[in-house]
């Protein structure tokens, strides 16, 4: 009787357990936790663990809490890739990361193989050109911001001859070949061409270089801390021309790094929380007030990433991974309805991003927006 009463009780057990697993989603987070780019891929991941925060406050996924694990790659894109499988193995049914692009050209392929839909922060144009179904950006690829990149130096600052310095990584490639084809395309010389390794902290050599090619501008295209570096390499050598990037270089991790070096900036971002939008300020706001800093881009495409599971969850009906992946292409979300992606946006066939972009300056060391552009 007594061994009856314990196995009545512990099925009684095993039934709660399964139906509580049964009543939660399953997404993982797989990011630079440490490493080279932790800079990067741990406000990416506070801004995850802020939406899927809020997520789970206001009744979850189809009213089921999510159960979100979280992965450290190291910054090592063979650890990426071991994880997205464990995370794939013990039940994601989406995931989300990573942020650098030599880590999602490699793991990417294993969602890719299991059918599950990934959502990446990563840039470099290739992701998204290899045909895989399952790939969505939350900021598009470097090849749709350069075409902007390319007639802001011709027309707005009139130079003709430029300098790229690119991290020699998936990413700077990426970038700096797309750089490189438009600003030829718009009659502009590269006179300096200077590539540099993750993690390079002597930025000496590259900016003398840079100051004896005559360049009248230059496009910094590196990783947060390298392009700090970079800056404040600048300023001490008197490099005294433009100093042009993406996203990167006017983000809040570059300039509380690089300090008074980073007054003057400029970029092309897709992404800033200076933007003058109601949205994005209560982002920010809370952001800070959680993680006592403020965020940059990688802040927001993590927020934006995990609300774009939940919506396109929700529009299935259902948690499934194939049908969340086939919805998500020709998807569009409006801020207005679906607030957790913080401006409205759109993924194509291929899972590249589509929005708003802005010109940015630091000046007293802010981001401040000089032009809004359109959608491309």
């Amino acid at each position: 009787m007594k061994r009856r009463v314990i196995a009545g009780v512990s099925l009684s057990v095993m039934m709660m357990a399964m139906s509580a697993h049964a009543e939660t989603v399953k997404i993982a987070n797989i990011a630079e936790l440490s490493g080279p780019g932790a800079a990067a891929g741990s406000v990416w991941s506070d801004g995850v663990d802020l939406a899927i925060d809020e997520i789970n406050a206001n009744g979850g996924i189809l009213s089921m809490q999510v159960d979100m694990s979280k992965y450290d790659t190291q910054t090592d894109p063979q650890v990426s890739r071991a994880l997205v499988q464990k995370a794939i193995d013990e039940g994601a049914f989406a995931l989300l990361g990573t942020v650098y692009s030599s880590s999602t050209v490699v793991n990417m392929l294993v969602a890719q193989q299991n059918g599950i839909p990934q959502v990446t922060a990563s840039e470099a144009p290739s992701i998204t050109q290899k045909g895989n179904p399952y790939i969505f950006r939350t900021n598009w690829g470097a090849q749709k911001g350069m075409p902007k990149i390319a007639a802001y130096l011709k027309d707005q600052l009139g130079v003709s001859t430029v300098a790229v310095a690119w991290a020699n990584t998936e990413f700077g490639k990426g970038g700096h070949d797309s750089f490189v084809e438009n600003v030829k395309a718009v009659g502009l010389d590269v006179v300096a061409d200077v590539p540099s390794e993750q993690g390079q902290a002597d930025f000496s050599a590259d900016v003398l270089k840079i100051k004896n090619s005559g360049a009248e501008a230059v496009f910094i295209y590196l990783t947060q801390e390298e392009a700090a570096r970079f800056l404040m390499e600048a300023v001490k050598q008197g490099l005294d021309i433009p100093r042009i990037g993406d996203s990167v270089l006017t983000s809040e991790k570059v300039i509380d790094l690089a300090g008074p070096a980073a007054n003057g900036a400029k970029s092309h971002a897709a992404l800033t929380i200076a933007a003058d939008d109601p949205l994005v300020h209560e982002f920010a706001t809370k952001f800070s007030e959680r993680f006592g800093y403020s965020p940059d881009y990688n802040g927001m495409k993590g927020y934006i990433g995990a609300y774009t599971i939940k919506y396109g969850t929700e529009m299935v009906g259902e948690v499934n991974s194939q049908k969340l992946a086939d919805v998500m292409h020709g998807l569009c979300l409006d801020a207005k309805t679906y607030p957790g992606v913080l401006i409205d946006m759109c993924w194509d066939d291929a899972g590249e991003v589509s929005r708003k972009s802005y010109m940015v300056e630091v000046q007293d060391g802010r981001e401040t927006v000089s032009e809004v552009l359109p959608a491309n």
